[in-house]
């Protein structure tokens, strides 16, 4: 009945947020709290297809058990969370994974996890790390816990089997060391015997990240550590009869030999441990290496916006970069200036021969890269979405593309791809970011086809138009029509140091004399011929700096963040509230789209934040909701659009009211409010009382964070869709009375609350679309088939 099309949702900013498993050719990383799952190298899908719920703060790792069905995560919320894959309940039947087992010896955040196939070693933000086992029940156990070094927090471990039940683990963190332990290992029993501190491995200038071993041949391997001091180092593991002796020689001169870390596990194996090579070439800080399964080739992301591969060269043995993919750093975007970083963590798909190279940024989003017979590099389609919580979501008035606005200070605009040539055909995809602000976005609503007005933390709307080139691509991939094209900006761009879009159009390069502003508009220009000459949905690349909305105008006048914003449905009115503490600021203000002034402010009536403003279908009245539990009902005038307040109830709710929303005008003059005291009530206009009555109402077993009516009536009732705080949304239909028609499955629904829910005015093939904006970072959207809730309705 209801299909999960889209998940829009970041990765998490983290070194080990991700891992891709060749077996189930999945590629899992942390998104919020949960984890998201993809199949980068699966043609038939697109996107995240799934997450997985459990952990309740930020995911901070995510391994596979190689060999398994097991995935190991951990999070900022303590604990250890053990997963195995079965196939899911719905009907599609895709794999997911089930959480059998959750630890929590751990008492701070863990920072770092590292698998082996029968255990996996955890290190904790107190300094501690642990060693589990994972037994034949797939049920782990822990084995042993130490502290390395005192005041001294592990952010990266590898384990290594380098011969039969021989373990190697290195350790880095917050010191310039790595350290190297050793140990006997048992799988059968589970024992752990001889540990001991082997090595200390000196060079670093600054805090250790990354770090991966990689087996060339037997008792012959490579250690790669990655710092913070810009520098890879690369370490050579050698055993027993291939260590060299030469330093023993006492005859021999020593101050050029190599200094070599030796030690035994147990009685006679013995291993020596020396620097290898120093890679230079990387502009910040290392975030992730790994070492191809294959071949001699280090993969390595960094906080300069680079990925990086490097290989030794034939002749000389010289380590140097043969690939490098991107951004080109911009001057001064660096961690010592308080950028976020550029990539995460990256990873090596292979599949039949064929080499990619994924990574995820600090936009949330992944870039992905497939090499070609010749060795080069063709970027990929790879998903995005916000990293923080999803505030708001609309869809414009055609019901064909849906805007969304995120605390990560961006607003994108989503649509489904219907281009049968492309081989992502029916897939929803990012094909807009019309905006990346300064402030956190809070409110988005499309004044009409073409254009939007926003409103964050910033204290002011801005309003913006469709360019040419979006419009193009929209109509080419998702058959939207353009709409006055002759008089939409090409493209836009933001300025280095400013947060205004400016519209570019070859006008602008016309009737500027100036060199430097011509050359400068021709560059922007590019954006245009980019976009619209493009075969595939927007890669994240085009999305940040050639998918950008010109801004039309400023609206000013709030004193304090803006919570809420309608638009009118005639597109004349746009009608905004402030966060607020006192009536004084409680105020809605209004402003003229034809003029962009601001109307007469309505007189003050709540004492709280306004927490949303919805116009009636038939333009008429504005319903406004508050913190302050009272809903109140204002009439508009039609020749001055100034607001009367006409009425009003004081005892609306006991707690919070969260959302409100009309009915279809066919039902008649009724509204639906949802609040925190865990109800939804009908209220509907009596001439006798000669005002707003409550008809109806219907308890849930948590609070109602979000409500969304559809716009047409099914079957004479009117259609709801409920989200409640913890991130379940369920459908019922109302007449008289409320009737729950079915809640989402679990698996499909986010894991925090639910801030939005919008219904598209626009169906095919028999399914509505309903949006969903939630606190776990996601944005989602669902199709529910019109048939079974028609059938549901005639019962």
């Amino acid at each position: 009945m209801i299909v999960q099309e889209g998940i829009f949702i970041g990765g998490n900013r983290q070194t080990q947020v991700s891992c891709y498993s060749s077996e189930h050719e999945i590629l899992a990383f942390g998104a919020g709290k949960t984890i998201a799952l993809w199949k980068p190298l699966d043609s038939s899908s697109y996107g995240v297809f799934k997450t997985l719920k459990g952990h309740n703060a930020e995911v901070t790792c995510v391994r596979f058990v190689p060999g398994t069905n097991l995935l190991v995560s951990a999070s900022e919320d303590f604990q250890i969370r053990i997963w195995k894959k079965r196939n899911s309940t719905l009907e599609n039947g895709s794999a997911t994974f089930e959480c059998i087992q959750t630890l929590t010896y751990h008492k701070h955040s863990i920072t770092a996890i590292s698998v082996l196939e029968t255990m996996f070693v955890v290190g904790c933000a107190d300094g501690s790390v642990s060693i589990w086992s994972l037994g034949d029940a797939d049920e782990a156990q822990l084995i042993h816990a130490f502290e390395p070094r005192k005041n001294t927090f592990p952010l990266c471990l590898a384990l290594q089997e380098i011969h039969n039940n021989k373990i190697l683990l290195a350790i880095g963190g917050t010191s310039t060391d790595v350290l190297i332990y050793s140990f006997l290992w048992e799988p059968k029993t589970s024992e752990l015997s001889e540990f001991q501190q082997a090595a200390v491995l000196e060079g670093h200038e600054d805090w250790i990240k990354a770090m991966d071993f990689h087996k060339e041949s037997p008792g012959n391997l490579m250690l790669a550590t990655g710092s913070q001091d810009r520098y890879i180092r690369l370490w050579k593991i050698r055993v027993n009869e291939l260590i060299d002796t030469s330093d023993e020689d006492e005859s021999k001169l020593k101050l050029l030999s190599n200094k070599q870390n030796k030690f035994s596990i147990g009685p006679d194996f013995k291993v020596a441990i020396s620097f290898e090579a120093l890679i230079i070439g990387h502009d910040d800080w290392i975030s992730s290496v790994q070492w191809h399964e294959n071949q001699l080739r280090l993969l390595a992301s960094t906080a300069d916006t680079a990925v990086m591969v490097w290989e030794p060269d034939e002749e000389s043995g010289v380590w140097v970069c043969t690939s490098r993919l991107g951004e080109l750093s911009s001057k001064g975007a660096s961690t010592a200036t308080g950028s976020a970083g550029g990539f995460w963590s990256c990873s090596w798909l292979i599949k039949d021969g064929e080499d990619y190279i994924v990574t995820n940024g600090k936009t949330g989003s992944w870039r992905m890269w497939k090499s070609d017979s010749s060795g080069l590099w063709d970027q990929q389609l790879a998903p995005t979405g916000p990293v923080k919580a999803v505030t708001d979501v609309a869809w414009a008035p055609n019901g064909r593309y849906l805007l969304l606005t995120s605390l990560d200070q961006t607003t994108r605009l989503i649509a489904k791809c219907t281009d049968r040539q492309s081989k992502s055909s029916d897939s929803w995809f990012e094909f807009s970011r019309p905006q990346i602000h300064g402030y956190d976005m809070v409110c988005v609503e499309p004044i009409s086809n073409t254009k939007f007005v926003s409103g964050g933390d910033e204290k002011i709307l801005r309003s913006f138009e469709e360019p040419k080139g979006v419009a193009q691509i929209l109509n080419k991939f998702s058959s939207i029509s353009i709409e006055d094209e002759n008089n939409m900006p090409e493209s836009a761009s933001l300025p280095a140091l400013g947060l205004s879009s400016k519209a570019t159009t070859e006008a602008e390069l016309e009737e500027n004399d100036d060199p430097d502003v011509r050359e400068s508009n021709e560059t922007k220009n590019i954006s245009f011929d980019l976009i619209t000459s493009s075969s595939e949905p927007p890669i994240e690349d085009q999305l940040q700096r050639h998918t950008l909305w010109p801004e039309i105008e400023k609206l000013y006048g709030h004193g304090y963040e803006i919570s809420c914003l309608d638009v009118s449905p005639d597109a004349k009115l746009i009608a905004s509230a402030c966060k607020s503490n006192n009536t004084q600021h409680a105020v809605i203000r209004m402003f003229d789209v034809d003029t962009w002034l601001q109307v007469k402010p309505a007189e003050p009536f709540h004492n709280l934040t306004i927490t949303r403003l919805r116009f009636s279908k038939d333009n008429t009245h504005l319903l406004s909701v508050s913190r302050d539990r009272q809903w109140a009902i204002w009439e508009r005038n039609s020749s001055t659009n100034e607001l009367d307040l006409v009425h009003k109830n004081e005892k609306a709710h006991t707690r919070i009211i969260w959302d409100c929303e009309w009915a279809p005008l066919d039902f008649g003059q009724v509204f639906f409010t949802a609040s925190r005291d865990k109800s939804v009530k009908a209220w509907r206009f009596t001439p006798e009382s000669g005002t707003y009555t409550q008809i109806s109402h219907v308890k849930l077993s948590e609070p109602v964070t979000a409500l969304a009516v559809y716009p047409e009536l099914i079957n004479a009732k009117v259609l709801l869709a409920i989200g409640l705080e913890s991130g379940s949304i369920q459908l019922q239909l109302y007449d008289d009375d409320f009737d729950k028609i079915i809640e989402l499955n679990d698996e499909i629904t986010a894991a925090d609350r639910i801030n939005r829910l919008r219904w598209s005015s626009y169906h095919e093939d028999g399914s509505f679309t309903l949006a969903a904006a939630s606190a776990d970072h996601s944005a989602r959207v669902y199709s529910v088939a019109l048939e079974q809730v028609k059938k549901a309705s005639g019962n």
